[in-house]
């Protein structure tokens, strides 16, 4: 149904519109793993993601055929590219999308002159959510993955990995629908059939794994790839053309954004991120006679997900000290308190007094305080300073 020739002439299709992006090496993750990794930057895409590939190429061959309008089901990725795509060609979109998709993603879709209705509740009735809207007009359904013309439209990535990467020995991709995962081994293996790819999914959505999630909404940081059910198209050329299938998990995915953003300066959303997870986890195991390239899908992350990432990491790198401590109630009890580790060059970042729930003396007030410090080893200076001035520590 796709094969590489199809994926040649989607090239020449969309070549106008979509960016041939970037692929960047990264030191510190060929360090950490011991192998030659570089990294396919299609986070700097047009519309923040891979999917523009399959959605010019979709609206291109629709032609007349598509002058009603089109719609399609998607947690945000892909309606933003169908959008794109819409307004590009002239035609009207309409947009359904899972009450867990991003609002960024929503907003995007919006900017672009679509129609978005919001289902609560999962991808898949979102998807037939918009089925049905064609059926009641004339519009066109777009399928996020499952349509052999998106296929090939994904699989131009796979032709830009040949062109820019000498020696490549491994391809390590996320695992959603699988349109991607399937155009690009498609594209990369029938020139060199001896690259190894292999598609990552999150385990909480993992049907290509043989995981498939529970009823309901899936709640995930990989939002883009948590695909419950592999599509027909898509089944059988993921299995004929991928070489292996990892899961991995969410605080790896978590790890891998935070990773992205500080070493690399990537900003990389959850289901984009998870090929590096599944490197730095050890889940895949690169190849270190050749080149490993990761393919980072998209970067339209939800920024309210942000400050938890961070908080997240810079409490596992020991940059947060949070402290308990019963102090006396009296004007400047506080103070006295806050001023030793404000001495020994901690920042404040939050306090709370505590009265409830703890055994207290009636002229004591317990107190949690937050401070942002240069490491552990400046957190037990700071701790042993204020037990050294008679405060009674937990951390």
């Amino acid at each position: 149904m796709v094969d590489a020739g199809a994926i040649r002439r989607a090239r020449e299709v969309i070549g106008q519109v979509v960016k041939h992006t970037p692929v960047v090496s990264s030191v510190t993750l060929s360090e950490r793993v011991g192998a030659d990794i570089v990294l396919k930057a299609e986070n700097l895409q047009r519309t923040g993601a891979f999917k523009i590939r399959g959605a010019m190429n979709k609206l291109a061959a629709l032609g007349d055929a598509a002058r009603h309008g089109v719609t399609t089901g998607s947690a945000g990725n892909h309606a933003q590219a169908l959008a794109f795509a819409a307004h590009h060609h002239g035609v009207r979109c309409e947009i359904f999308v899972p009450g867990s998709a991003p609002i960024s993603k929503i907003e995007a879709c919006r900017g672009f002159g679509a129609t978005v209705t919001e289902v609560d509740a999962s991808l898949a009735e979102a998807v037939a959510a918009s089925r049905a809207r064609a059926e009641e007009t004339a519009m066109v359904f777009c399928h996020p993955f499952d349509d052999p013309v998106v296929v090939a439209g994904q699989g131009t990535l796979g032709l830009e990995l040949l062109d820019d990467i000498a020696n490549l020995t491994t391809v390590v991709i996320p695992l959603g629908g699988g349109g991607l995962a399937a155009g690009t081994a498609i594209a990369v293996k029938s020139a060199l059939p001896h690259v190894r790819v292999v598609g990552v999914q999150t385990e909480v959505c993992a049907p290509y794994a043989g995981h498939p999630a529970a009823d309901g909404a899936v709640v995930t940081l990989a939002d883009g790839i948590a695909v419950k059910s592999p599509g027909e198209v898509t089944r059988p050329l993921i299995e004929q053309w991928l070489d292996e299938v990892v899961t991995v998990d969410e605080d790896s995915i978590a790890d891998a954004m935070v990773l992205l953003m500080e070493r690399s300066k990537l900003y990389v959303e959850g289901a984009g991120a998870v090929g590096v997870s599944a490197l730095v986890s050890g889940r895949v195991v690169p190849d270190r006679r050749g080149v490993t390239c990761v393919v980072l899908s998209g970067g339209n992350v939800d920024l309210g997900v942000v400050p938890g990432l961070i908080r997240r990491h810079e409490n596992q790198a020991g940059r947060r000290l949070n402290v308990f401590a019963r102090i006396d109630d009296r004007p400047g009890g506080l103070a006295k308190l806050l001023a030793v580790f404000a001495d020994g060059g901690a920042n404040l970042i939050e306090v709370e007094h505590v009265r409830e729930g703890i055994d207290l003396h009636v002229r004591e007030t317990g107190v949690h305080a937050t401070f942002e410090v240069r490491g552990s080893d400046h957190a037990e200076r700071l701790l042993a300073a204020a037990r050294a001035d008679g405060y009674d520590l937990s951390s």
